[in-house]
């Protein structure tokens, strides 16, 4: 653990969305500021309560319209942006009277906490984003949003954005400015993750990547009505077979998991494979039962402590989510991407521009592609020298406690 460099104790607040992929990644940065003295809440949905609790961070309730209980997202941007935006509207009264006789210090938020950069900007308070995915670039603008604010609806959403920010009194007005362009922000990816990485503003984000704790894990669920059940920090590990020449974790990640006949194709691929022992973790929204008989050599769960599963295994089978790309990395482990949504299918490219990676698409994962795409990666001698040359640069961009540091910065 860094110690503290500041002599001020502050209360600090984080305020984030409830699902499972965004608060993990800053876990170990709360835990850390709470073991340094400082006073830190953290605003949130219940259903994530469990797992804000074991960092020691006070956590204040603000119910969430996003739906992430069920994962039941729109397929239209618009209609996404539009949720989004009706959070914001929902948790501004919250937050309000939460902070309003008890301000923070210095206000946290995740990429989708809107209601917070507002609160923040109406108390004139300091402001940091932190950031569990890639940022904007220079010229993100006009290659991403652009397009975007092409599409039916964007129009009205952007005109209701603009008359919610007019009515809350923030001091940034522009409705495609105040989502993206944060004043400050701590990207909590390493930078190898990042789309065009030198058209960055590093005068206003900063690179710390992936935030955990040395000895720590996490293990829970999240249970059938979207409730996480489990621990943060100094969860239960993970022990390799002593017989295990080489380990292989599958995981689809907490969301996209709903893939049957996906396990049936790596249980297929890998089941009895010579010398392999498999992970594979399917989530919720798959019953076991499905899948029939299950090799020897396969461990089924709905849940597993990943980083320390990552920490001992020869390579991973990932939905390339940001989380899952960076804890490969740090961890030196060949990947195969098999994308499910959004920017999932841009990182799995990214994993291939880096070298250490397959990508697979699930429509073509079948057991015959699985296992030549495995085999293809630990045989490469390049792939395992550019895993692990990432690792070690992922390691020196100084993670939790860099990014401890930088938030005490802020209060000086």
């Amino acid at each position: 653990m860094s110690r503290s460099r500041s002599r001020r104790r502050a209360h600090i607040a984080m305020v984030g969305i409830p699902a499972v992929s965004h608060v993990l990644p800053g876990l170990a940065v709360i835990r850390e500021l709470v073991a340094r003295g400082h006073r830190v809440s953290y605003a949130n949905d219940p259903a994530v309560a469990g797992l804000i609790a074991p960092t020691g961070a006070e956590f204040v309730e603000c119910v969430s319209v996003l739906p992430v209980a069920d994962n039941n997202w729109p397929e239209d941007p618009v209609a996404v942006m539009d949720l989004f935006l009706d959070n914001a509207v929902r948790a501004l009264p919250q937050l309000r009277a939460a902070y309003r006789d008890d301000p923070a210090d210095l206000y946290l938020y995740d990429i989708g906490g809107y209601a917070a950069r507002a609160l923040a900007e109406t108390q004139d308070r300091p402001l940091l984003q932190l950031s569990p995915t890639f940022v904007a670039w220079d010229g993100y603008d006009q290659e991403v949003a652009a397009p975007l604010r092409r599409l039916p609806g964007a129009d009205a959403h952007r005109a209701r954005f603009a008359r919610w920010l007019a009515d809350c009194g923030a001091s940034t007005t522009d409705p495609d400015a105040f989502p993206g362009r944060p004043s400050r922000a701590l990207a909590l990816i390493t930078r190898a993750m990042q789309p065009h990485a030198d058209r960055v503003d590093t005068d206003t984000v900063t690179f710390v990547g992936p935030c955990f704790e040395a000895a720590a894990d996490t293990a829970g669920h999240v249970t059938a009505d979207g409730v996480w059940e489990g621990t943060a920090g100094g969860g239960a590990g993970w022990t390799r077979p002593a017989d295990a020449e080489n380990v292989l974790l599958i995981s689809l990640g907490s969301a996209f998991t709903r893939r049957p006949e996906f396990y049936r194709q790596c249980l297929a691929a890998y089941g009895d494979l010579p010398g392999w022992h498999v992970v594979l973790q399917i989530g919720r929204y798959t019953d076991p039962r499905e899948l029939g008989a299950v090799p020897a050599n396969v461990e089924i769960h709905s849940w597993v402590p990943q980083r320390a599963i990552l920490e001992q295994a020869d390579a991973f089978v990932t939905h390339a989510g940001m989380g899952g790309c960076g804890e490969g990395l740090l961890a030196g482990v060949p990947m195969i991407a098999v994308p499910q949504a959004a920017e999932q299918f841009l990182n799995a490219d990214r994993l291939v521009e880096l070298g250490v990676a397959r990508r697979v698409d699930t429509a073509e994962a079948t057991a015959e592609t699985l296992r030549t795409a495995l085999n293809d990666l630990v045989t490469d001698g390049e792939v395992a020298r550019r895993s692990a040359l990432l690792s070690a640069r992922a390691r020196a961009e100084g993670g939790t406690p860099r990014a401890a540091d930088l938030i005490e910065d802020l209060l000086d």
